[in-house]
């Protein structure tokens, strides 16, 4: 049978495109791209000798000649792949189809056509059986009038007739001989056919099996990756939910920067007030030194006490007046200190509570 329909002997019913696969012949497992991209596959109809082919072509190339029979199955393993087994190619054909509604009208498709080739080999049993039986009767028939003539006819009837019977019968017989022969040779024909189609079933059923544990397999792994999908989604979940904790975090720390500024700026004030006490600090030494120089101003005067006795009174009361003066100065120096450690310890509660909060930040 040629793979190409010749002249218009041939006509295609139905055509589509799909990527064709051919089953491993070394593993039977495996499948192996028969196309490198989707071709056409059309369903043929031959009006002279009513058979049903499938047919595929890749560039020169005939990757599928398939002549569909009523013991051929579709199967459809997945939503967009099917396969059928073909016991004269002895292979197994597989199509993967853009998608599951195509692969629907390619199986329907299938389903008609295999009925029509059912009922077109029944007719042909038929047609078979009818002219065999028409054989046998003729052959039947054809001696008893023969007889008939000789017992009931004359001799000039037998000289004319005898010859012309022989001959018909003759040639009945050759007829009945060649159709024995014929059926003889379809018996044989279909007996062998009947073998490849059960070894063909048996493969085709280890086929489907390993499909089975391979589609087992494919589902376990389909699991595992749904459970994995789920996890990496509650993962993506938690990320989310710690990246808007950290724009959170983020917000805070802003407004703590802006907190931070506005007390660095109160701590740059501080600092200039502590500068000015720290400038009238400066003023103690002096007056330190002033009652220094008092001091032994009143140490000298002692000493010229005992040779200006008389001058006593006079610098006594100088002395008392200076005591007071100095009692002054010490109360007012006093209460500066008094002042000036106040604001040291309010500047060292503030340095506290700034570093406090530097920390928490």
């Amino acid at each position: 049978i040629s793979p190409v329909p010749p002249y218009s002997r041939e006509q295609p019913i139905f055509t589509t495109r799909a990527h064709v696969f051919q089953i491993d012949p070394s593993t039977k497992k495996n499948w192996v791209p028969a196309s490198k991209q989707a071709v056409t596959v059309s369903y043929f109809y031959d009006s002279t000798r009513n058979s049903y082919r499938i047919i595929s072509v890749d560039g020169a190339k005939v990757i599928i000649n398939s002549t569909i029979t009523p013991n051929m199955t579709f199967t459809k393993t997945s939503q967009k792949f099917g396969q059928w087994a073909d016991s004269r190619a002895n292979t197994v054909f597989g199509l993967g189809f853009p998608s599951e509604q195509q692969l629907t009208k390619f199986a329907e498709k299938f389903q008609e056509v295999k009925e029509a080739a059912k009922l077109a080999r029944d007719r042909s049993q038929e047609k078979i059986e009818t002219s065999s039986n028409h054989s046998q009767e003729s052959g039947r028939e054809t001696p008893s009038s023969t007889r008939a003539s000789s017992v009931n006819g004359t001799d000039d009837e037998k000289a004319s007739h005898g010859g012309p019977a022989e001959a018909h019968l003759k040639s009945e017989n050759d007829k009945l001989k060649i159709a024995l022969a014929q059926s003889s040779s379809n018996v044989k024909k279909w007996e062998t056919e009947l073998q490849t189609l059960r070894e063909s079933n048996a493969r085709l059923t280890t086929a489907l099996q390993e499909s089975a544990a391979s589609i087992e397999h494919w589902k376990k792994q389909f699991s595992a990756c749904k459970e994995e999908n789920d996890q990496l989604r509650s993962k993506i979940e938690e990320l989310e939910e710690q990246c808007n904790e950290i724009n959170k975090e983020k917000e805070r720390n802003a407004q703590l920067s802006r907190r931070l500024q506005e007390l660095e700026t109160e701590l740059q004030d501080k600092e200039l007030e502590l500068e000015e006490l720290r400038k009238q600090g400066e003023i103690i030494p002096q007056l330190m030194s002033e009652c220094e120089s008092v001091s032994q101003q009143l140490q000298a005067a002692e000493k010229k006490n005992n040779d200006l006795e008389e001058k006593v009174r006079t610098l006594r009361t100088e002395v008392e007046e200076s005591k007071h003066r100095q009692t002054n100065l010490k109360t007012e120096l006093k209460n500066f200190l008094d002042v000036l450690d106040g604001k040291i310890d309010e500047l060292h509660d503030f340095r506290q509570g700034l570093s406090k909060l530097g920390v928490d930040n």
